[in-house]
């Protein structure tokens, strides 16, 4: 790799073409516009950033392999577009003289008139030969600034050079020997051109932010991966190795999945791969040749920089490998740490103030942690990997200007973890950023590679926590846990899951209690309904004045359309009537060829009625009920009822949609991308809600913008804008088993699609076209137009679904930047394998769980529950014998309704427990369905009863058996009369009613044959059932019968005390 390693960037070589033409040229308008600049910022600091200098001498060493920076190359690249090795430049208010070879001078002949323009300077050059070492030209250089001195005797010229570059090969030596016997005051020039670089122009901000693309990248799309392979795979690979192959993949961008030319791109400094305990947090830190190691509480550092055209950009990520809570609270500390400085990087601030915001958060957030947080936040970075001057420390006061460029880096430096493993008893963290000061705020170029905790914390030990909290709960519960561990550590491993499982949900109901208690205690003070009172509609005027009526041309009804009223004619005057105030318009025609016109009104009384406001108005007016006409003429009596009809339907659809539009929350206003950025596009898309319109539905195309999406369609008003700040849940659900692909937003607040108001918004694909087979013959599978259009079909739905997938990794890219981070947005997909058939509206759907919702998206009317809204999840109608059951779903917020989702699978059940219980949601079981609106009545009437009765533990399933377990042994020897059992068993078939309408009968049988066998001991059932056995001949099945039939009887027995579940559920 010396190739790449030789300098801060590509070196003139002098090589010319086959045509005698030189392959390099160099750009004059950059090379005049930074000259000025150059002697522009010369001027004004002269005394206190470039010592005073009277001229500038800048010596570039021959090329090296060593990675190295230099500000002698600096400048060659900045001014010239190119490295000059072996050249000496000289700077003088009138002339500018370069000392190189004939190759190199035939290359910068072309400046000569354009300094002469730009700075009113004359370029000298002077060639020298191989075999010359130079001294004669240096000779006249040096006489050139002398002469400088003229006009003041009495001081010597102040020469300003690099005072840390020391001279390499002869001719650099010489030169230097030269300056030293000259009578010159030497100077060191350093800070000035740190100064000069330190503000990038905007060529230089592109090929940094190219560069920042190309780092954020490699670690996203290689490093990553590279890695989590490793540790998946369990691989023994060094760090010397990782460093190598991802050296390779700067060098070749296309291994990252980035489009830049190999020519233009260099490795900053050889990646950096550091873990077990041995960590360097420095710059210059090295990849050493150990394994990687990724056991348990391990920490792994990658640091990645890459150059575009020499221009640097920098990255680094901290891995955690099932997190300490000390390694947790560190990075947390951290990142937010470099949030803070990064956020205090802001034009006309102090550099120290960044550096001081990090140490803030550390001393408020991790008070114990600030003596192990690193001296510096990191470096100004541009042609050099570190500017000097622009360190960010407590020390440094230099002023943050507009288009600065800092790789933020901070960390904290050996730590140490209560383990006696060497390995992972030291570590360390670190994290880095390129960073662009904006006119605003900053701008991370390196957002692409995300630091959140969910991305970088690693947890492979999930099965050995279990088994350790499942010993510590056994420890815990004393004695009686003696007898439960044999049975838990015996072959039947599914009792201990259910029994922590169990102690989990007790814990839960615990804390769920309290939650409600302290929720509604405080909802107490806050009487009445919340919700909002329906808006009054408008009055509705006709006409504001009897001038405005339209001239009568007979006694006829008629329809004016533009005032949106129907004359009636009474008593022979036209009366106006509002079509609004018309409830219905029908007609008909008797025998006589007589045709009647039948119109009643909205009236005060009737119900939803929209006149009740005008009647509170006008308490004293007569309103007309209906009327009646007859006439002889069907054709005008039909023309009147439909132009009624359509008036009405026009009026009450644009009525209704201004009255949703009335209650919409005003959103911010869509910022279009423009020339900032190409817009994030996915085509051919469909919009649910669909447009109204009776034309044919159009596809459209969804746009991600600077701060929300936008769908259209060729339509002018077929448009819709969703903002960023609006949406509360985002999905992305590909197609497997569905028929489409599709992108879903659940908003907080409710927008317009065409005329309808709706919170969930979709934009889908159908993977699949809808075939139709004409001849209706069943094609053989072997048949090769078959499997070619299978095939087809396959590959159309992978091309979408990778659409999709890049279109909703590009957003999510989008997101990560510091702008949108208050807003904490990410795509959930949902999770198939977690799925259950049910019911929740009218059809039935496959809902499908996420990590912060329940979904289902693909049948409409659409269902997305917030995890977080849930209160407690009650299952009904669980039992034995029971084919489904159902899902009650109870929010926090009370006067809400509750979610009932009917019919699932009773094989389901395990499943949604488990589900249940790993996102720390509170479940209960019921055999019958309860009535939640009387219960929630209930609670919300009187909630201090509620908490005062244990709050939701009266739906505690086995509390309650427990309870009539002790009722039935304090009961011994009681046997209820036939009429009681029958009014009782009446009684319990009224309050089990399912909500489902086809287990209705399997409940009435079940109920009939518990009447028949009430009160029957477990002897005289084994009894009957082995004499029917013996009856029949099947004694060989006695056994098994007993058996079945004890079940049986044993269900039955128990549905007597569960069905007095329904009255402790609505706490009377």
């Amino acid at each position: 790799m010396a190739e790449h390693r030789s300098g801060n960037g590509q070196k003139m070589n002098g090589k010319a073409s086959s045509s005698g033409a030189p392959s390099y040229s160099i750009q004059l308008d950059n090379f005049s516009k930074r000259l000025k600049a150059l002697y522009a910022h010369w001027g004004e600091n002269k005394s206190d950033l470039w010592g005073g200098a009277d001229a500038l001498a800048i010596a570039t060493p021959p090329a090296s392999e060593d990675l190295r920076y230099l500000k002698s190359s600096a400048l060659n690249i900045w001014l010239l577009g190119y490295e000059f090795p072996e050249t000496i430049m000289v700077f003088m208010k009138r002339q500018i003289h370069f000392l190189c070879s004939q190759k190199k001078a035939s290359l910068l002949e072309v400046v000569k008139r354009s300094a002469k323009e730009a700075v009113s300077a004359d370029v000298l050059i002077h060639v020298k030969a191989k075999s010359d070492d130079g001294s004669s030209y240096m000779e006249d250089i040096i006489s050139a600034v002398q002469a400088l001195s003229k006009s003041n005797a009495d001081r010597h010229p102040v020469v300003g050079n690099i005072a840390r570059e020391n001279p390499e090969g002869k001719l650099l030596e010489k030169w230097s020997e030269k300056l030293k016997n000259a009578n010159f005051q030497l100077s060191d020039i350093s800070n000035g051109l740190s100064d000069l670089f330190a503000i990038k122009d905007a060529g230089e901000l592109l090929c940094i932010k190219k560069a920042s693309h190309l780092t954020a990248n490699v670690m996203k799309n290689y490093v990553v991966p590279k890695v989590e392979n490793v540790i998946d795979e369990e691989k023994k690979v060094t760090h010397s190795s990782l460093m190598e192959e991802t050296e390779k993949a700067i060098l070749e961008p296309s291994r990252a999945k980035v489009k830049l030319k190999p020519e233009n791109v260099d490795i900053c400094y050889p990646p950096i791969f550091q873990s077990g305990g041995d960590f360097d947090l420095r710059p210059s830190a090295a990849s050493n040749d150990n394994l990687l190691y990724y056991n348990s509480a391990s920490v792994i550092i990658c640091a990645v920089g890459s150059r575009y055209n020499s221009y640097c950009s920098n990255v680094a990520r901290t891995f955690l490998i099932d997190a300490t809570p000390l390694q947790s609270k560190a990075y947390e500390a951290l990142l937010k740490a470099q949030e803070a400085a990064i956020g205090a990087l802001k034009p006309g601030a102090k550099l120290n103030a960044a550096y001081l915001a990090a140490l803030s958060v550390v001393e408020k957030d991790a008070p114990e942690l600030v003596p192990y947080l690193t001296k510096s936040a990191g470096t100004g970075v541009g042609l050099e990997f570190r500017e000097s001057g622009l360190s960010i420390n407590a020390k440094n006061e230099r002023i943050v200007k507009e288009n600065m460029v800092f790789n933020v880096s901070l960390g904290f430096q050996n730590l140490k973890n209560q383990s006696n493993n060497p390995k992972n008893q030291n570590f360390s963290l670190l994290l880095a950023d390129t960073v662009i000061v904006g006119k605003d705020k900053a701008d991370v170029t390196t957002y692409v590679s995300s630091k959140a905790v969910k991305d970088v914390a690693y947890s492979f030990n999930e099965d050995e926590e279990e088994e350790v909290k499942a010993k510590v709960k056994s420890k815990k519960i004393g004695t009686v846990s003696v007898v439960s561990k044999t049975t838990l550590r015996s072959d039947n491993q599914e009792v201990s899951k259910e029994e922590l499982r169990r102690q989990h949900q007790a814990e839960l109901a615990r804390q769920k209690n309290e939650e409600t208690a302290r929720r509604l205690a405080g909802e107490g003070s806050r009487a009445g309904d919340s919700r909002n009172a329906s808006k009054a509609s408008s009055d509705l005027v006709a006409y504001k004045n009897v001038n405005d009526l339209p001239p009568p041309r007979d006694l006829m009804i008629q329809v004016d359309q533009k005032n949106e009223a129907v004359l009636l004619p009474i008593y022979g005057s036209m009366v106006p009537f509002h079509v609004a105030t018309i409830r219905t318009v029908s007609s008909q025609q008797d025998t006589n060829r007589n045709c009647y016109i039948r119109i009643i009104f909205n009236v005060p009384g009737t119900p939803f009625s929209p006149q009740e406001s005008s009647a509170s108005k006008f308490p004293s007016s007569i309103h007309l009920k209906e009327v009646s006409f007859r006439s002889k003429e069907p054709r005008h009596i039909s023309e009147v009822v439909q132009q009624i009809k359509t008036l009405r339907r026009q009026v009450v659809a644009r009525e209704s949609e201004r009255a949703e539009r009335a209650t919409l929350v005003t959103q911010e206003r869509l910022q279009l991308a423009g020339n900032r950025f190409k817009p994030i596009r996915l085509s051919d898309l469909w919009i649910r809600p669909v447009f109204g319109g009776r034309g044919r539905k159009l596809p459209g195309t969804l746009e991600a913008h600077l701060n929300g999406f936008r769908y259209s369609t060729t339509r002018q008003d077929e448009r819709v804008d969703v903002m960023f700040g609006n949406i509360k849940h985002a999905f992305f659900q590909p197609a497997e088993k569905e028929m489409i692909s599709l992108v879903h937003f659940h908003l907080h607040n409710h927008i317009m699609v065409g005329n309808k108001k709706t919170k969930d918004v979709q934009f889908y694909v159908e993977v699949m076209d809808i075939v139709q087979t004409l001849g209706g013959g069943k094609r053989s599978a072997y048949d090769p137009d078959e499997v070619e259009e299978e095939q087809r079909e396959r590959d159309r739905k992978n091309k979408i679904n990778m659409d999709f997938q890049s279109f909703v990794n590009r957003v999510s890219d989008l997101w990560n930047q510091p702008q949108f981070s208050a807003l904490d947005l990410e795509f959930d997909q949902p999770l198939r394998e977690l799925g259950f058939h049910g019911v929740p509206f009218k059809a039935s759907a496959f809902i499908v769980p996420t990590s912060s919702c329940l979904v289902e998206l693909v049948e409409t009317p659409f269902l997305v529950v917030a995890l977080s809204e849930i209160e407690i999840v009650d299952l009904e109608r669980v039992g034995l014998g029971q084919k489904n059951f159902d899902m009650a779903i109870v929010f926090k917020d009370f006067k809400r309704e509750v979610l009932r989702i009917d019919s699932i699978p009773s094989t389901s059940l395990d499943g949604i427990k488990e589900w249940l219980d790993t996102t720390d949601i509170k479940y209960y079981e019921s055999r019958l369905n309860l009535n939640w609106r009387q219960i929630l009545k209930t609670i919300t009437d009187d909630p201090q009863s509620f908490i005062n009765d244990g709050g939701w533990e009266f739906l505690n399933l086995e509390v309650s058996d427990s309870d009539s377990d002790k009722s039935e042994e304090s009961d011994k020897g009681y046997v209820p009369s036939d009429v009681q059992s029958d009014s009782e068993s009446d009684e319990d078939d009224s309050d089990s009613e399912s909500l489902v309408e086809s287990e209705d009968d399997e409940e009435q049988g079940t109920e009939e044959d518990s009447e028949e066998d009430e009160g029957k001991t477990w002897e005289e059932l084994e009894r009957e059932a082995s004499n029917a056995d013996r009856e029949k001949g099947r004694e060989s099945d006695s056994e098994e019968e007993r058996k079945r039939r004890k079940m049986k009887a044993f269900g039955k027995g128990r549905a007597v005390p569960s069905s007095r579940m329904p009255k402790r559920t609505k706490l009377r």
